[in-house]
């Protein structure tokens, strides 16, 4: 089945469901009403019966009006979750349409002096990033962001395909688990919270007096009660003992709040948290990549989600601090904050070393999410082919994913060995660009274990390198010429070290004259050539083409050109072997009104 129709069915039973759902809702609140008016009805007619018989019925119909209201509760969250999903398949349709500016940009991850992400338009507006990205909790966002700008080993990338391979015929499963994560976003923030909380030492529960007045003081203040109502002790002493648990209890809530600000209020994340981990544990999963993921929330024979559950409850206990009227006494009769932060710290002794890992994983495995569904909606995108041996890269029908089907020209791209160059030269939007972006954004999917947007793509796992959009940088009075020598120098270092890099460069050295700019460029090409490195050079100087003479076995020619008719240009945007011989730079500038 194709995406688009998968989405609309889907949306269609979606939709059935929430009907029924709704009916439910209208069907509880009557039950409730009716209930309502049962207890009322019964205190009323069977009070001339007798006392016990009001009691007996009342209190049966005020446990069946409870089971309602949990019901209500059950039914709410499956409309809310209904209604998410609907959202996910009918965003997956525009995303189709390449609709895709409400999913998050990833402006936070852009980094100006990136290897080759700024470049090839990974994060920010309308990019990769924006296209992929299906994560829900900042861990998801900044896990997509590592594998598409950090390119992996080998072993890893054939490990992502298999577990994107796998969760592409789990699509209802893909979804829950961005519907889970789309009621509270987990934030980075969170996580460092918690962070600062485990590593920080323990006030109480290695104190033996603590742990004396955790169960003595309670237990005492009980008795005092018990014997003054039975007139053993008097008013007097009760009151002292009371009057002495509140100093105990004001003594350690000093203590203990600089500990609740630092933990409070984040419960609701907890609850995604351990519903996350909850789904990915339930499921069974084969491919090795998704298993070691899942082993992160499976230590020492008990489940990570029931770990979370256990410290989201005690920290609703401790979040009664925020209600006075239930907290106070509470505090006085039970110490109720020592309970609580004795809980907090056996919880941390116990779970510590894996907390950190439960964020990790939950975050890569819905950076997987994100690609298997790129792959879901392409099913005619392949998954490429490593080959050991550098440097080697070849495609078939090679596109650019952010481009349409309808716009995109596809083409090819073989390289054989380190030390060849392909030179691109063409006319003036003949699609020079577009044509070096899409092959590096390929590679970098290639890289990230991402399905790729090809009919037949086989790479050697490599670092790109690219100087395409470089720009002036005012606040560190750096011209763009100096810029583009910066980057310029990475790449020369890379490859003197004999990095395995390959090199992508748009009409470099353009911030200086004609004639410095060849001669750069022709050193430049000869010191490539001389460290056996791998490349695609796209130019308007034509004459670059030429060294092919020099150095034939290193040397590819390719271009682009335009056709003209009555002063019209026509593009077919297809590589075409050989050197570029149509020009369309006078053209041009006659139709915008120089006279040449």
């Amino acid at each position: 089945m194709l995406p688009d129709e998968y989405y609309k069915q889907r949306i269609i039973k979606l939709r059935t469901c929430l009907k029924l759902l709704n009916k439910k809702k209208q069907a509880l609140a009557w039950l409730r009403f009716v209930t309502i008016i049962g207890i009322g009805m019964s205190c009323y007619f069977l009070q001339a019966i007798g006392i016990l018989y009001v009691l007996i019925v009342a209190l049966s119909l005020l446990i069946i009006f409870t089971q309602f209201v949990f019901s209500d509760l059950r039914n709410k969250a499956a409309i809310e979750n209904q209604e998410s999903l609907i959202q996910i398949n009918e965003d997956e349709l525009k995303a189709l349409a390449h609709n895709y500016y409400h999913f998050t940009d990833g402006q936070e991850h852009i980094q100006e002096e990136h290897f080759y992400t700024n470049d090839l338009d990974i994060f920010g507006h309308a990019s990769l990033y924006q296209y992929i990205n299906r994560t829900q909790s900042q861990m998801g966002n900044n896990s997509l962001a590592y594998c598409l700008s950090n390119p992996t080993n080998p072993d890893t990338i054939l490990h992502r395909q298999a577990a994107i391979k796998e969760l592409l015929n789990k699509t209802e499963w893909r979804q829950q688990l961005q519907a889970i994560g789309a009621i509270e976003k987990i934030k980075t923030a969170t996580q460092s919270r918690l962070q600062k909380w485990l590593i920080e030492k323990d006030s109480f529960v290695n104190n033996t007096l603590w742990v004396i007045a955790r169960y003595t003081m309670p237990a005492v203040i009980i008795v005092v009660i018990f014997l003054n109502i039975t007139d053993v002790l008097s008013n007097y002493i009760r009151n002292y003992c009371l009057l002495a648990s509140a100093l105990l209890a004001f003594y350690i809530s000093k203590k203990v709040t600089p500990l609740h600000q630092q933990v409070s209020k984040i419960t609701d994340e907890l609850k995604i948290l351990s519903s996350s981990i909850h789904l990915i544990e339930q499921i069974n999963f084969t491919s090795t990549y998704l298993k070691d993921l899942q082993k992160q929330f499976n230590q020492e024979n008990e489940k990570a989600s029931s770990k979370i559950n256990q410290l989201k409850k005690i920290l609703d206990w401790l979040d009664l601090r925020f209600n006075f009227v239930v907290y106070i006494p509470l505090d006085i009769l039970f110490q109720w904050d020592l309970q609580q932060v004795m809980a907090l710290e056996k919880w941390k002794r116990k779970n510590k070393k894996n907390v950190m890992a439960w964020f990790t994983a939950l975050g890569d495995i819905e950076a997987i999410n994100s690609l298997s569904t790129l792959s879901f909606n392409h099913p005619k995108w392949c998954y490429p082919i490593l080959k050991e041996d550098h440097f080697f890269i070849e495609g078939e029908e090679i596109g650019h994913p952010l481009l349409q089907d309808e716009v995109c020209i596809k083409n090819s791209l073989k390289i054989n060995s380190s030390g060849e160059l392909m030179v691109v030269t063409g006319s003036n939007m003949a699609g020079k660009s577009t044509y070096l972006r899409s092959i590096g954004i390929n590679t970098v999917l290639a890289m990230a274990g991402s399905s790729v947007c090809a009919k037949h793509f086989c790479l050697s796992p490599v670092q790109i390198i690219s100087s395409m959009r470089i720009t002036d940088n005012l606040q560190e009075s750096t011209s763009t010429f100096y810029a583009e020598l910066k980057k310029l120098k990475i790449i020369i270092d890379k490859v003197n070290n004999k990095e395995k890099v390959f090199i992508l460069l748009d009409e470099i050295l353009r911030g200086t004259n004609s004639l410095d700019r060849h001669t750069g460029s022709v050193a430049l090409i000869k010191q490539l050539i001389k460290y056996n490195a791998a490349g695609i050079l796209a130019t308007h100087d034509v004459e670059l083409a030429k060294m092919k003479d020099a150095y034939k076995s290193n040397i590819l020619n390719y271009h682009f050109d335009v056709q003209v008719s009555n002063e019209e240009l026509y593009f077919d945007y297809k590589l075409k072997e050989g050197v570029c011989t149509s020009l369309n730079a006078s053209i041009l500038m006659k139709k915008i009104g120089i006279e040449l």
